[in-house]
């Protein structure tokens, strides 16, 4: 997935009220710009981090410039900077795109995808596959996306970086919909190009990571719990786009 517009460096002055962030141009002008994402950005927010930026000027955007990607120093492990996709919008357009291309084994070769299904009365989950010619009440695939930019061990993604009750409930559906016979996922998206593997942040939102262990262990483990991490693409070392990496293992303790 390429970005629309190419990315503007930027540095992080403070981010505040979840979606706000205050910002050095490269001119030296200062700027608030939204910032798309809900979290507590653990690890991502410091001031003076290197922002990537889209430009919404001349658009109907109330502020000027989105949040995409922050670019973090590197480490003893790795020396290079590290790229962080901040914005957790883009996780499930990101598995759209790879689902249409069939680039995700595990859900290859179903007929039509679609998306925000609801569930229930109340809720709603990201994917809902179905097979080629089957009918409305035939067992179809439904997946979760989590996107995770946690990471507090080199090599290691974790989530949530809050707690996240909302999240609790999707595994409860997941779980519900595998019982009546439907294949269940729960995909976690690492949008970060520094992780070799991803576990619950169990210190954070132990709810969260007891009911990941209860799921995965129900019936034999019928909630499929996948990771997959992302690559960026680079033009003049400016990120240009994001997409679908390598699956990487989940630890589930």
């Amino acid at each position: 997935m390429l970005f629309s517009t190419p990315l503007i460096p930027a540095r992080l002055r403070r981010r505040y009220k979840r979606f706000l962030a205050d910002v050095v141009l490269p001119d030296g002008s200062e700027a608030t710009v939204h910032c798309p994402n809900p979290g507590t950005m653990l690890g991502l927010a410091a001031p003076e981090t290197t922002c990537w930026l889209s430009d919404h000027r001349g658009t109907s955007r109330k502020l000027p410039y989105g949040w995409e990607v922050a670019e973090l120093e590197a480490t003893p492990c790795l020396r290079t900077p590290r790229l962080v996709g901040i914005n957790t919008g883009l996780a499930n357009a990101i598995v759209a795109e790879a689902l249409a291309a069939g680039h995700i084994p595990p859900l290859a070769g179903y007929g039509e995808i679609r998306r925000e299904v609801k569930v229930g009365s109340q809720s709603r989950l990201d994917f809902q596959l179905i097979s080629q010619g089957s009918d409305e009440t035939a067992p179809s695939c439904y997946v979760e996306v989590k996107s995770v930019t946690l990471s507090r061990t080199d090599g290691l993604a974790e989530f949530p970086d809050a707690r996240t009750t909302r999240g609790a409930r999707h595994l409860v559906e997941l779980a519900e919909l595998a019982a009546t016979g439907h294949r269940a996922m729960l995909l976690f998206l690492v949008q970060r190009d520094d992780c070799k593997r991803v576990r619950c942040a169990a210190d954070i939102d132990p709810a969260y990571a007891a009911g990941l262990r209860q799921v995965a262990a129900a019936a034999g483990g019928l909630v499929e719990i996948r990771a997959f991490t992302c690559d960026f693409s680079l033009s003049a070392n400016r990120p240009t786009g994001i997409a679908l990496g390598g699956e990487i293992p989940v630890d589930i303790t």
